[in-house]
Formats: C-alpha cells, sequence, structure tokens
C-alpha cells in the first residue's frame, strides 16, 4: 500500500512545477524554447518530418530528477 505523505509531496512537487511553468510561460513565451534546442533534430522533406528533441528531453530529465531528490530528503 502507498504511503500518502510520499504521494503528497510528489504532489505538491509536480503542483509547484506547474505554477513555475506556467507563470515563466505567461511572463516570457520567448524564454522557454523547450523543443527549438541546439542538439533538437528536425528533418523536414516533402511528405516527411522527423523531429527528436534530444536536448529538451534531457534538460526536462534533470529538472525532474532535481525535484525527485529533493523531496526525498
Amino acid at each position: 500500500m502507498p504511503q500518502f505523505p510520499s504521494i503528497g509531496r510528489i504532489l505538491i512537487g509536480m503542483g509547484v512545477f506547474l505554477i513555475v511553468l506556467g507563470a515563466g510561460l505567461s511572463l516570457s513565451p520567448k524564454a522557454f524554447r523547450l523543443g527549438r534546442l541546439p542538439g533538437d533534430i528536425l528533418i523536414k522533406r516533402e511528405g516527411f518530418l522527423l523531429y527528436i528533441p534530444i536536448t529538451s528531453s534531457l534538460l526536462i530529465g534533470l529538472f525532474i530528477s532535481l525535484i525527485i531528490r529533493i523531496f526525498r530528503k
């Protein structure tokens, strides 16, 4: 059975993350350019589009890892 205090911390962390992300996007939409960072691959050809967000995925994973590490202590 899951422990409710740990689930509560995760939900609070996700809520704080969403509030910060929403405030950042509404205040400066050009500041958060996830998906258009150097290292993200975009190949456009006639009738074909391939998008691989390598750098964006790494940054999101790093941020989520830091949030989890903070709330585990």
